[in-house]
């Protein structure tokens, strides 16, 4: 066991290396926190950022914004996996308006760093694996950024994004109005990817750009949808859309 964490921190570090050369920032194997120890910590350090000023983040009152630019406002545990080798436990949320994954190794560390933007990273996010990808819009824009896997391991692979959108609010114009306070809102978007294809879509949720996924199969998915009452909208029912296409 010691000599696999050995030998993947050995692989890893040399991986953040490069990426560091590439984006500026300094490679570590200094762990911060102790949540874990040894080559363990070592090499979960290696797949994270530099430490952001902590004291910057808290002094911003987001009690003053109407919902807010994270998935979750505090640190979740989760699973941190590099090439989907298990490298151990950290605490994670998510900034979905900078497309950010904040790190700590402990819920008692001070310092939070940003997860690497390593496509060979992943944390799992519900159980799913979440990671940095590249990916298409409806509107036809190449992006990058935070999806979770829904579905794979078939024709298709289902992906799940969540977007922030922030609007700035306006002061009252007279005693009379009340302020139009500053507000985050979340929204879902969900993204395939076609086995043998190298490029991930934004899904059209209509019924019949669902059918035209797999033509040929038109009738047996129109059917298949009206008998178990699946709604495209629905998270749940989209997953066993595309489950059965993948049948």
């Amino acid at each position: 066991m010691t000599t696999r964490i050995l030998t993947l921190a050995s692989l890893v570090l040399t991986t953040s290396t490069a990426v560091a050369q590439f984006s500026g920032q300094v490679a570590t194997n200094m762990s911060a926190g102790g949540a874990a120890q040894g080559a363990t910590a070592g090499a979960i350090s290696t797949l994270l950022g530099p430490v952001s000023d902590a004291n910057s983040k808290r002094q911003i009152n987001w009690e003053e914004f109407q919902g807010s630019p994270y998935t979750s406002n505090n640190f979740l545990p989760t699973q941190l996996l590099y090439k989907n080798e298990d490298m151990g436990t950290v605490f994670y949320r998510y900034n979905a308006l900078n497309e950010e994954i904040e790190v700590k190794e402990s819920l008692l560390q001070e310092g939070i760093r940003a997860l690497g933007r390593d496509k060979n990273i992943a944390i799992l996010n519900d159980g799913n694996p979440m990671s940095f990808k590249t990916f298409i819009d409806k509107n036809n824009n190449t992006l990058n950024g935070y999806l979770t896997t829904l579905v794979q391991g078939g024709k298709f692979t289902l992906y799940k994004r969540i977007r922030v959108k922030y609007t700035e609010g306006a002061p009252a114009a007279n005693s009379f109005v009340k302020a139009t306070p500053s507000r985050f809102a979340q929204f879902e978007e969900y993204y395939i990817q076609e086995e043998g294809v190298n490029r991930i879509d934004e899904l059209n949720q209509r019924k019949g750009q669902i059918y035209k996924l797999d033509a040929a199969r038109k009738d047996e998915i129109k059917a298949y949808m009206k008998e178990n009452n699946l709604d495209v909208n629905d998270q749940a029912d989209l997953v066993q859309i595309v489950q059965f296409l993948n049948s």
